[in-house]
Formats: structure tokens, C-alpha cells, sequence
């Protein structure tokens, strides 16, 4: 009898558990960034919970609801009570424009079914404030009330952006949603109408004449605004580098229409089946553009380094120049590392430069690793997307010595500005990478510890080079892609500064962004603060003006930062999951980007990331070890790992929330 009622108790006891870890489960899944709220349906389905423990499934929410822990919206959607800001009625911090899809519900009025999931409620739109919206329309809403109680929000539409269905209307609302400006004010157009076609030869005084110098402009084949040109030369055991940056700010003054519209956008912003510029197309891709065999100003960053890569030397002029040639990373790849006999004919005359630059360029990376930079070499998307605005094709983004080059060069200039203007004490934009997160790194030393590894910490910090010597050390060997992940995820987010903080990342004390003015305002407008000081200091008026002015910049330019950044990421998932749906059945090899309550994230070859339902994983129960991240079966001890290699078949697709669903093979 006693040991009847001993094994009753450990049954309650361990149904109370269970019950425990999945309440805990729920809690952590809505608590994900990528999680949207949820119907008990959907949530079953995304948990994989049979019919037989759907009862089981609908407690367990009955009481984190009646603890206070989650909210059900009047649509039936669960969400964290409190962590969800989006999780009750729309309230008046919410965005005053929404984008959604229109669903036509009676003559008098229909509803505006939020793209944010995190807005859980719908928008009912009166007939007159319709616009004559059809069902499946995609519009842009504006609230003129919130709602409250059991009233629903209300809003009128503002713009219709096509059906849900038609070519391009599935950007475009992902445009609209982040507030994105994709036309220019017709005062800015006709600003830029009155810009030059060519170099007037009355510019040229006072300029540093380089159009005897050889130089080439190296970018991907569909670049059209080519804003930076790179020479080398040798002088003695010497070597000369010339970054050259296109003299944006000759045409955009301080003030202007066009300087005014740049700070407001911050930044150009790439999308999968178009671009966003920061500047009208008449400039960028035109007198701002570094096109070959024709005059160009610019800003001239000139370097001479010694053999070990060490700067002995540099100046700083405003310049004009003239490119011999437009090069592709493609083709001088083929040059330096595939040793293309017709390339090197083609080019004749430019491939023992190209071959030097490769030299140099290996000697600024050496340099740069020593002293602890790291290189995540990170695997960036290319999305080919059709003239319909269809995915054609989703592959990694090469990343070879071509690449490689301009990075390096691109870096060493960067450098070279940044510590130029810190030292004349001039008020300055900089590009700053702070120290990782040290409870993050924390959890990274805990991990490794388990495959005799570790960082050396200094007052609660680690060096840019010991995560550097982690990264060179599991180079090759199982463990490499979990442990590069959870170094990445434990970086501080790279931002805009008036302060020299330095840059973690690249192991480096100064650094700014001086080569990209066509495409990021902190670039425009230290283009400014560097011709004004080429010759003397500014004087007191100006000092004063950029210290009042350049903190606003540099917050500005970091959030439009984070924000274009977003959108190219939701834009990717997009047309990620819409490629996909042609793959439905298809297998793949991958590799677990991430563990979870809930399952295992895939990412493929081609960068695209699904997940694998906990249901789906070979019959056990699995317990979740956030310290491990990993998901282990208590029967059989089947692991699943960060950065275990899996093969999976494509099961289905939810364009709605843009996510793909895998099974293991």
C-alpha cells in the first residue's frame, strides 16, 4: 500500500512537472522575437500537439491566462500579458499608418486584417473611408480610433497598393509598413535636374590632378552608382594605395533639398527586386558615378605602407580622376586567383597592378588578424528575382579575393580618416562596435568549456583577439558553426558616434565611414567636415555648428540604419518562403541554426531557414537545455545541436507569416 501511494504521489508529481516545463515552453515561445500571436488551433499546429492532447494543450492556456501570464485577444490570439506590446487593442503608441489586406464584409463596411501579427486586432473600415477597396486589396491604413473594450479599432484607407496577388505588391507593402520613402519631393527632383552631366573644367582649381594615375573602379555586374576607385603603385620597397571617393558633397550642399531628404533617409535601402536611394538616380548614377574615361571629383585618401602593411605615410586631397576601367570582382577574381588566360589578354595592361593589389591586400589582412580583427565570414543572401518580380533563384553571396580586396582597402582607408581627424581634435561622425555582451559571453565560455576550450577575461571583458584565436582553433572541426554563432550572437549592434570609441570587431581605435557617400549620410557629411579642414582648421562658427549638429546625425543615420536593415531582412524572409513553395517534397542538406521548446531551425546551402516541429523529431519526448542549446530525448539521448549537419524535405509554407516547415529525413 505504501509503495502504491508512493508511486501515486511521484505520478502527480511528475504530471506536475511536465505540466510545468510546457507552461514554461508556451511562455518562451511567445516570448521569441519571431513569435506572432497565435490562435489554440495554430498553436497546436505549430507544436505538433495530437487531437487526443489537444484538451491538454487548452488547460495548460486556461491557466497561464487565469495567472496573469498571457492575454487572449477578442480575435482568440495568445500573447505574453505583459513582454507583447502589441498584444491587446491597438493603443495610442501603435503606428499611425498600417499596412494590411482589406476583407470585404458587408456593403456598408469591411475590416483591415493587420500585416504585423503583433497587431492582433482588425481594423474595421467604414465604406465611405474605403477608397472602394475589393477583398484581397493590400492598403495602407490610417487610425482615427484606437478602440476600446469590445469596440473595434477604426481607421480610412490612404492608399490602395494592388491585390495581394499582383507582381511587386508583396515589397511594396513591406515599403509602405516601414515607413520607407521610395519617391522623391518633386522640390529635390528639380534640385537635381540642375546638377551638371559633366565636369566643369572651372571645378578643377585647386584639385589634386590624377587623371595620368592608373585606377579602376571593381564592383559586382549590377552596380550602377560606382562611388569608390582604388590605384596602386610601388615606390622603392613602398607600396602607394589610393582609395578614391566620389565628391558627393561638390553637388549635395549643406541645407539643400536634396542634403535635407539624405538625412532624413540615412541610408540607400536594398531590397530583393528593387533599391531605395539615398540620393536621386541623376546623381548617383551619374556625375556622382566613378564611370570610366571621363572626369570625376573626389576625395582622395592616399596611402604608402611598408612591407609588413604598416601606414609610414598618408594624404588627404580633394582630387579629379579619371578610371581606366570599369572592373567586375568576377573578372578580376579570374584574374588573381583563377589565372584566366583571355581575362589577363583583355586586361593587359592593368593585371600587374591587379596582382599587387592582391599582395598588399593579403598583407593588410594578415595585419589586421594579428592584431585580433574578426572575421565572421558571414554567408550574405543573393535572391535573383524575375521581371514579374518572381524568385528565380536564392544562392549564397560569393565571397572571394576580388571581394576581399576592396574590403581591405575599403577598411585601411576608413582607418586612415578616422585617425586623421581624431587627432586634429575636429568634431567628427565615427563608426563604433562596443565591447560584446558580458552576460552573453558568459554563456559562450560556459558552452566551449564542455570541448576544453575558453576565453581569457580582463575585468569582465574579452579581447577582440581571444574571440579570434576561439574562431581559428575550431576552424574545420565539428563544432565550428555553433560556437562561430553563439560568438556572433554575443556582438554589440555597430553603430554612428561623436565619440571615438573605438571598434571591437576590427580590433581597431579609430574608425569611421568615409567610402560610400552615394549610399550613407555619415559619409556625406564627413565628406564636408574633411574638405573644410583640408587646408586649415574650420573656424569657431563651424566648429560650433558640427558639435551641435553631428549628434543628431549620427543618431539619426543609426537608427535609419536598423531600421532599412530590418526591412531588407523581412523582404528576404519574404521571398524566401514564396521560393520555397516551388520546393515543396524536395530534400535538402542543412544545418541547426537553432534549438528550441518547440523544435530545430534548418538553414539550407542556400541560406533559406525552416523548422523542423518537435512533433516531427523521431519518436521520444525531448527536453530543451537553454545552457547546452540543445534538445535531448530522455528515452533514446538523441542530441540535436547548434550547427549539427541534418538532411530535411520541405513540407509546407505560411506566406502569411512567412515561414517554412521542414521534416528530417
Amino acid at each position: 500500500m505504501k509503495n502504491k501511494n508512493k508511486n501515486i504521489k511521484r505520478n502527480k508529481t511528475d504530471s506536475r512537472n511536465k505540466t510545468d516545463s510546457r507552461k514554461q515552453m508556451l511562455l518562451r515561445l511567445m516570448g521569441e522575437k519571431k513569435y506572432a500571436p497565435m490562435k489554440e488551433k495554430e498553436l497546436a499546429m505549430l507544436l505538433g500537439v495530437s487531437k487526443k492532447d489537444r484538451e491538454e494543450l487548452h488547460e495548460i492556456l486556461i491557466s497561464l491566462l487565469s495567472e496573469g501570464r498571457i492575454e487572449i485577444s477578442k480575435r482568440g490570439k495568445y500573447s505574453l500579458a505583459e513582454d507583447d506590446p502589441g498584444a491587446a487593442s491597438l493603443s495610442e503608441q501603435s503606428p499611425a499608418l498600417i499596412v494590411g489586406t482589406f476583407q470585404k464584409e458587408k456593403i456598408h463596411y469591411g475590416f483591415v486584417v493587420p500585416d504585423d501579427r503583433k497587431l492582433t486586432r482588425d481594423i474595421f473600415i467604414p465604406v465611405e473611408r474605403s477608397m472602394g477597396a475589393m477583398d484581397g486589396h493590400k492598403v495602407v491604413v490610417e487610425l482615427t480610433d484606437t478602440g476600446r473594450g469590445v469596440k473595434s479599432p477604426e481607421g480610412r484607407i490612404i492608399e490602395i497598393l494592388g491585390h495581394e496577388n499582383d507582381p511587386g505588391v508583396d515589397v511594396l507593402s513591406i515599403v509602405r509598413a516601414y515607413g520607407l520613402p521610395d519617391r522623391f519631393p518633386e522640390k529635390v527632383l528639380k534640385q537635381a535636374e540642375k546638377v551638371p552631366d559633366e565636369v566643369d573644367p572651372s571645378e578643377l582649381k585647386g584639385r589634386l590632378d590624377l587623371r595620368d594615375v592608373m585606377m579602376v573602379t571593381i564592383d559586382s555586374e549590377e552596380a550602377k552608382d560606382l562611388d569608390d576607385a582604388v590605384s596602386l603603385s610601388m615606390e622603392g620597397d613602398k607600396y602607394v594605395l589610393g582609395v578614391h571617393i566620389a565628391d558627393v558633397t561638390h553637388y549635395v550642399r549643406e541645407g539643400s533639398a536634396i542634403d535635407k531628404e539624405a538625412l532624413k533617409r540615412g541610408t540607400s535601402v536594398y531590397l530583393a527586386d528593387r533599391v531605395i536611394p539615398m540620393l536621386p538616380h541623376r546623381l548617383s548614377n551619374g556625375i556622382c558615378s566613378l564611370n570610366g574615361g571621363v572626369d570625376r571629383l573626389a576625395l582622395s585618401c592616399i596611402m604608402t605602407f611598408d612591407g609588413s602593411g604598416e601606414l609610414i605615410g598618408h594624404k588627404i586631397a580633394k582630387s579629379v580622376i579619371r578610371t581606366n576601367a570599369r572592373m567586375t570582382y568576377t573578372d578580376v577574381n579570374g584574374i588573381i586567383e583563377d589565372n584566366d588566360k583571355k581575362l589577363i589578354k583583355k586586361y593587359k595592361e592593368l593585371v600587374p597592378m591587379f596582382l599587387l593589389m592582391d599582395e598588399l591586400a593579403g598583407i593588410l589582412r594578415e595585419k589586421r588578424r594579428k592584431r585580433g580583427a574578426i572575421d565572421f565570414d558571414l554567408k550574405e543572401t543573393k535572391i535573383v528575382v524575375g521581371k514579374g518580380g518572381e524568385v528565380v533563384d536564392i544562392m549564397p553571396h560569393e565571397r572571394n579575393r576580388a571581394t576581399m580586396l576592396i574590403e581591405d582597402f575599403m577598411l585601411a582607408a576608413n582607418e586612415t580618416i578616422a585617425e586623421h581627424f581624431f587627432k586634429k581634435g575636429i568634431p567628427f561622425v565615427y563608426r563604433v562596435h562596443e565591447y560584446p555582451d558580458a552576460e552573453k559571453l558568459e554563456g559562450l565560455n560556459m558552452f566551449i568549456r564542455s570541448f576544453g576550450l575558453s576565453l581569457k577575461t580582463r575585468d569582465d571583458r574579452v579581447s577582440p583577439k581571444e574571440i579570434r584565436k576561439l574562431l581559428e582553433k575550431v576552424k574545420g572541426t565539428p563544432q565550428e558553426a555553433v560556437i562561430s554563432s553563439l560568438a556572433l550572437r554575443s556582438m554589440q549592434r555597430a553603430g554612428y558616434s561623436t565619440e571615438c570609441t573605438g571598434h571591437y570587431g576590427l580590433a581597431c581605435r579609430y574608425y569611421c565611414h568615409f567610402t560610400s557617400p552615394i549610399r550613407r549620410y555619415p559619409d556625406l557629411q564627413i565628406h564636408r567636415i574633411i574638405k573644410e579642414s583640408l587646408d586649415k582648421k574650420p573656424k569657431d562658427e563651424r566648429i560650433s555648428h558640427y558639435r551641435k549638429a553631428l549628434p543628431a546625425v549620427a543618431s539619426r543615420s543609426s537608427s535609419r540604419e536598423r531600421l532599412a536593415q530590418e526591412a531588407e531582412r523581412e523582404t528576404d524572409k519574404l521571398k524566401k518562403a514564396e521560393y520555397m513553395q516551388d520546393h515543396i517534397g524536395e530534400v535538402f542538406p542543412g544545418i541547426i541554426s537553432g534549438v528550441t521548446d518547440w523544435g530545430i531551425y534548418v538553414e539550407l546551402e542556400n541560406t533559406v531557414e525552416g523548422l523542423v516541429h518537435i512533433s516531427r523529431l523521431p519518436g521520444d519526448y525531448y527536453v530543451f537545455d537553454p545552457d547546452r542549446y540543445e534538445l535531448k530525448g530522455t528515452r533514446t539521448g538523441k542530441r540535436y545541436v547548434l550547427g549539427q549537419e541534418v538532411n530535411i524535405c520541405v513540407t509546407g509554407v505560411d506566406m502569411s507569416i512567412r515561414a517554412v516547415d521542414f521534416d528530417l529525413v
